[in-house]
């Protein structure tokens, strides 16, 4: 058994080798999710029996050479928000304590089809609203990097359970940048597919037009690997693609020569970007360049206005879908509420977090009869203002690539008196999910000992193109092989 976990085809070759089993590597992942785990807060909840007897029959299906895919008997986490039949599915929130669901997400059932292993629920944000995992019921993950620092969020435990080595693989979910910023703090890979790619069906909703589940790993090989796995049509999920499931993880040649690169010229010239991030974007973009891809810069005019016109819609898209927590339903009930009203406002008030009022707030007032023509249809526009954008951008390249974050992870409690300041954490990931695009951000160097994001976006039902490109750029540079001091 090694001390720390290898792609998933070594897993695989390690497995059909019988130089492990699925036994022993789930084993060493609820081992070290109790010590390394606990340390980081990465989990909500630790499914051992569950785990063990799941590799225990996945060992039996290997040994009778019955094996399922290639994520059979591999462990992974999945995000809080994703639900599993019989499992607490809390959100990280007060409000859903002692909820447990009575059906499988579809990305579950897939995992569950193909084999895959989940050990546990991973903390995140409260309803994925935050980006430092400071939001949780649970208090703040913490990066494998540096303890003191956040792993970014709302995916942070997942993305700290994979850049500790506690899983190969993890499920987050990406509403504005929500799984390709803390891939960069964490120096893991993260993705957003297209929009519709992967079903929503069991993702508790924030913001329905936006969110997306994603795969978290080591390399976008891994990444590719899963996202094959839990893609494809579900008649569950009316905003699903009717495409069948993608076969990603067998474009990834290596080769960009021919492909054409956008760099935007508005991220390079965001006002408080770190300008040795930057650098480290235009140094890849240029291995790139000497690999047979062609630069050139874009423009992406309404880029500035992206943040303030995700804030307005995803806001007015979660007070409307946190309207179903009302004490009456799901999970926590206040106790000894005189009348129905009462009972809303108590359950309400005493289960949701500061940052979850704050945004139901701000989106009931953007939707509300005085202020929808000034900010939520304005926000609407800007939106078809940036899909033409990137329309326009595509027309001359095959993909763009950015930075994924201005800044390094910051240090947990710098931003958590001042909102605005949180949400600008999200400025280069925001974009993506207004336009429905594909985005992948994964580790191009350190700065001052801290892991540097790089996005690739593509265009919308692209996934495989920008895949492509970060496989390439993996393939010339080692900076996903690069760990955090071990924390056991």
């Amino acid at each position: 058994m090694t001390e720390r976990f290898g792609s998933v085809s070594e897993l695989r070759s390690a497995l059909d080798a019988e130089q492990t089993s699925s036994r022993e590597l789930i084993e060493r992942s609820l081992q070290r999710a109790s010590g390394v785990g606990e340390r980081l807060s990465v989990f909500v909840d630790l499914q051992n029996d569950q785990a063990v007897a799941a590799a225990d029959a996945a060992d039996a299906r290997r040994a009778a050479g019955e094996t399922r895919s290639p994520l059979d008997g591999i462990p992974l986490v999945i995000k809080d928000n994703i639900v599993q039949q019989g499992e607490r599915a809390g959100c990280a929130s007060r409000i859903l304590e002692g909820y447990v669901s009575p059906f499988d997400s579809t990305v579950v059932a897939k995992l569950r089809a193909a084999g895959a292993v989940v050990i546990g629920r991973a903390n995140m944000d409260e309803f994925a609203m935050g980006s430092s995992t400071e939001n949780s019921a649970y208090g703040p993950s913490r990066n494998p990097w540096d303890l003191e620092r956040s792993p970014g969020g709302s995916s942070g435990g997942s993305t700290a359970a994979v850049a500790a080595d506690i899983v190969p693989l993890a499920l987050g979910s990406d509403t504005g940048g929500s799984i390709r910023q803390p891939a960069a703090f964490c120096g893991v890979v993260g993705m957003k597919p297209t929009y519709g790619r992967v079903s929503r069906y069991g993702l508790v909703a924030f913001a329905s037009s936006l969110d997306q589940i994603g795969p978290l790993g080591r390399s976008a090989a891994d990444c590719a690997t899963l996202l094959d796995v839990i893609s494809g049509h579900d008649p569950k999920d009316s905003t699903s693609l009717p495409e069948p499931a993608l076969t990603t993880a067998s474009a990834l040649t290596g080769d960009v020569s021919g492909l054409t690169i956008g760099l935007p010229r508005e991220y390079f010239e965001t006002e408080g970007a770190d300008p040795a991030l930057l650098e480290k974007v235009r140094v890849a973009a240029g291995m790139l360049e000497a690999q047979g891809a062609k630069l050139v810069e874009v423009d992406l005019p309404h880029a500035r206005y992206a943040v303030a016109a995700y804030y307005l819609i995803a806001t007015a898209e979660a007070s409307s879908n946190l309207a179903r927590f009302d004490g009456v339903r799901y999970g926590r009930r206040a106790e000894g509420a005189a009348n129905l009203k009462e009972l809303y406002e108590r359950t309400r008030s005493e289960g949701f977090g500061a940052e979850v009022k704050r945004r139901i707030l701000l989106g009931t007032y953007v939707l509300s009869a005085g202020y929808y023509e000034a900010y939520y249809r304005k926000a609407q526009k800007i939106r078809t203002l940036l899909r033409q954008d990137f329309d326009a951008a595509f027309a001359g390249c095959d993909v763009l690539l950015t930075p994924t974050t201005p800044e390094t992870a910051f240090r947990l409690g710098d931003k958590t008196e001042d909102p605005l300041t949180m949400y600008l954490s999200d400025i280069y990931t925001v974009s993506a999910n207004l336009a429905g695009l594909p985005g992948v951000s994964l580790p191009c160097g350190l700065v001052e000992g801290l892991p540097v994001g790089l996005q690739v976006l593509g265009r919308p039902m692209e996934d495989a193109a920008v895949l492509r490109v970060a496989d390439a750029y993996q393939r010339l540079t080692d900076h996903h092989l690069a760990r955090p001091e071990d924390l056991a």
